[in-house]
C-alpha cells in the first residue's frame, strides 16, 4: 500500500458525512470534505506517516501535488500540512514553480493563505533575490489568488516587513472590487501595523483605500 492509499482510506474510514457537508458549505461548497476537524485529520496523517519516512523525505514534492489531484479538502490539506514540514531549510530554487502550481489549483483562502505565508513567504527568505521579481509576475496575474499571494506574502516578516513594497501592492490593487483582495490589503496592513503603527495610519489615512480594506488596516490601532 502506498502513503496516498493508506492516507485516503484513512480518511474514509472517519469519515462524517454531516460535519463534511457543514465544512463543505463553510467553503461555499467549492469541495467536498470528509469531515474530519484539523487536529484529528493532522493525527490520522502523521499515523500514516510514520512507515513512509523515507520515501517523504526523498519524495514530498511529488506526493504533494498526487494529494492535490484528489477533490477532498482534507487531500489538499494534508499535502500542505506535508509540504510545509518537510520544505523547512530545503527550499530549491525551483520549488517556486510548484508552489505557484499550489497556490492556482484547488484555489480558496484556507489553502492560498497557508501557502502564502509560509510556503512563498519561506521561499523568499530563503531567497531574497528573488523577491521582486516574483511578487511583480504573482502581482501581474490575472489570477487573483496569486495577487492575494503578493499582497500577504509577508505576513509574519514584522520588523523584516519591506513596507515599500506593500505599499506598492496595496497601491496597485486597492481598487479592486474582489472581496479577497480588499481583505487582503486590511490583512497585511493590520498586521505590519502592530510593529509600525503610526506608518500604516499615515499611509491608510493619504491612500483612499476601498471601505473593507481601511476598515480591518486599523481596526487594532485606533
Amino acid at each position: 500500500m502506498s502513503l496516498i492509499t493508506e492516507i485516503k482510506q484513512s480518511f474514509e474510514v472517519n469519515e462524517d458525512v454531516v460535519y463534511g457537508q457543514k465544512q463543505s458549505d463553510y467553503l461555499k461548497n467549492n469541495f467536498p470534505f470528509y469531515g474530519i476537524p484539523t487536529q484529528a485529520r493532522r493525527e490520522i496523517l502523521k499515523n500514516c506517516a510514520a512507515e513512509y519516512q523515507e520515501d517523504i523525505k526523498d519524495n514530498f514534492r511529488t506526493i504533494c501535488w498526487e494529494l492535490y489531484q484528489f477533490p477532498h479538502r482534507e487531500m489538499h490539506h494534508a499535502a500542505i500540512d506535508i509540504f510545509l514540514k518537510e520544505i523547512k531549510k530545503k527550499f530549491q530554487i525551483n520549488d517556486i514553480h510548484l508552489i505557484e502550481k499550489l497556490i492556482i489549483t484547488n484555489s480558496w483562502w484556507d489553502s492560498v493563505d497557508t501557502l502564502a505565508k509560509y510556503a512563498v513567504g519561506g521561499y523568499l527568505t530563503k531567497f531574497p533575490e528573488k523577491k521582486y521579481a516574483i511578487i511583480d509576475q504573482f502581482s501581474n496575474s490575472d489570477n487573483m489568488w496569486l495577487n492575494r499571494t503578493a499582497i500577504i506574502f509577508q505576513l509574519g516578516y514584522k520588523q523584516k516587513t519591506d513596507f515599500n513594497l506593500l505599499i506598492s501592492e496595496c497601491e496597485k490593487h486597492k481598487h479592486s472590487n474582489e472581496f479577497f483582495i480588499q481583505k487582503a490589503i486590511g490583512w497585511a496592513l493590520r498586521e505590519y501595523g502592530s510593529v509600525n503603527p503610526s506608518g500604516v495610519l499615515e499611509y491608510v489615512n493619504q491612500a483612499n483605500l476601498k471601505p473593507l480594506s481601511k476598515k480591518e488596516a486599523i481596526r487594532k490601532i485606533i
